[in-house]
């Protein structure tokens, strides 16, 4: 086939509209849900701190403090008279239906307004604070343990035991300075309410803890190793616990940024393609990062060992045109010489995927193959390429398949077909439309990359 004719094959296909069902009736969405960490424990017992250890430690991620004081009752005319007398360490002081309605919220994705709760006045006073999504979600308080309702929209609950009489100490410290209060106020509150409420209802929850910390924020170990499983399983989508050859690279600001950029409608091409090459990089490094591997030992310029890796140097790309073809670039930067071949695949009325044209090296049959297409949406493509390697001789094993982002339809369509090869993606996105985009998307990459929209 000659040059000119693959051009204007090029130009006519439309990449990623589908014309199988793959399985699945109707698009269904995937809303990737926050991580919600429940931290509970006595009065003063360093929670917070530990919330904000925490925090700290989370700074590639997006991570909102929930405070459960926010959600005290507002004392009536009569309660206040008598305020000294109210019980503010018993669940009843707490607007728990609340509570639930702005943490069910927040899961859901959607921003919500917080009381502020003022403890000279011991009432909610405007403004609220808003709140918006986010990727973690910590909720803080004596009692966010108790409740079984609340304890179910967690993932994680923790509990912070400290000696009680470090408490106390802390308590007064803190209610005199802060709150306004005398020392023998806080001494009674503590004798007649405080110490009885965490006797009857807040150490009893501490046996719905996943996590114990024992001495609060000075614990360094525990919060370290509280942070690395967050991030564990932040880094993990649903689908990653459904397919184990799934591997999505671990977001930070930095990449969400990009897709920010790369994503919204009103970017130049110009800023397109920059933040598209290097999102495109990062998944070619990460794609490099799953080649099989053998030990070396080299001498460096001082005359050190250094104990180090070499991997496998007999593969090649296959890019899926025309999207693909934006893909070659950054493979060639990361592997000198590395042979690349083409497939061309349309869809062709109700008879699905027809391959117009594959070049293909000779030899593809041993090598390892990365397998090159910026947008997985329905799978029919990748699908129909994938099928194309294996009958060319190549192990299933030996197929890395790389991608910008990737529909749930795609990868359930791939992944089930072809449980043994390695899809690495940058983000996956909720769905499908109708029309079998992917949504949010980025639109017609190939247009948006080559100017051709």
């Amino acid at each position: 086939m000659d040059s000119e004719k693959i051009a204007s094959l090029r130009c006519g296909f439309n990449d990623h509209i589908p014309v199988e069902s793959n399985g699945f009736d109707h698009p269904k969405e995937y809303n990737k849900q926050p991580f919600i960490i429940g931290v509970a424990g006595g009065t003063a017992s360093g929670k917070t701190t530990v919330c904000n250890m925490i925090i700290s430690q989370l700074h590639d991620q997006r991570v909102v403090l929930v405070n459960q004081d926010s959600f005290y009752r507002s004392l009536n005319e009569e309660q206040l008279v008598s305020a000294h007398e109210y019980n503010f360490d018993h669940p009843d002081a707490f607007n728990t239906e609340l509570l639930l309605s702005c943490m069910e919220k927040l899961r859901q994705g959607k921003p919500v307004s917080i009381p502020n709760y003022d403890f000279k006045t011991h009432k909610s006073i405007e403004p609220s604070r808003l709140v918006n999504p986010a990727d973690v979600i910590i909720l803080e308080g004596i009692l966010v343990l108790h409740d079984s309702q609340v304890r179910n929209l967690m993932n994680m609950k923790i509990f912070v035991d400290i000696d009680s009489d470090v408490r106390l100490a802390r308590r007064i410290q803190r209610d005199t300075v802060e709150r306004g209060r005398n020392i023998s106020n806080v001494l009674d509150q503590y004798s007649r309410f405080v110490k009885p409420s965490f006797e009857e209802f807040i150490l009893p929850s501490k046996k719905f803890a996943d996590i114990i910390i024992p001495r609060g924020g000075d614990n360094d170990v525990a919060v370290d190793l509280i942070v690395q499983h967050i991030l564990t399983k932040l880094g993990q989508h649903d689908l990653c616990k459904i397919y184990p050859n799934i591997n999505v690279i671990f977001s930070t600001f930095q990449i969400r940024g990009m897709h920010t950029l790369v994503r919204d409608v009103k970017t130049t091409k110009h800023d397109f393609v920059f933040y598209s090459d290097r999102l495109i990089r990062l998944v070619v490094e990460h794609g490099l990062g799953h080649l099989p591997f053998t030990e070396k030992q080299i001498i460096t310029p001082t005359g050190s060992v250094y104990s180090g890796v070499v991997f496998c140097k007999r593969l090649c790309g296959v890019s899926v045109i025309r999207s693909g073809e934006s893909m070659e670039n950054a493979l060639r930067a990361c592997c000198k010489g590395i042979k690349i071949g083409k497939i061309l695949i349309h869809g062709d009325g109700n008879n699905g995927r027809q391959l117009i044209y594959e070049k293909l090296p000779a030899d593809i049959s041993s090598r390892h193959v990365l397998l090159l297409d910026p947008v997985l949406a329905s799978g029919n493509s990748a699908i129909k390429a994938v099928s194309l390697l294996l009958s060319k001789g190549v192990p299933e094993t030996s197929i890395i398949f790389l991608n910008l982002i990737s529909a749930p339809e795609g990868i359930h369509a791939v992944c089930r077909k072809f449980p043994k090869l390695k899809l690495v993606t940058s983000e996956i996105d909720s769905s499908l439309d109708k029309n079998y985009r992917v949504i949010p998307g980025m639109g017609e990459f190939g247009d948006r990359y080559f100017g051709t929209d």
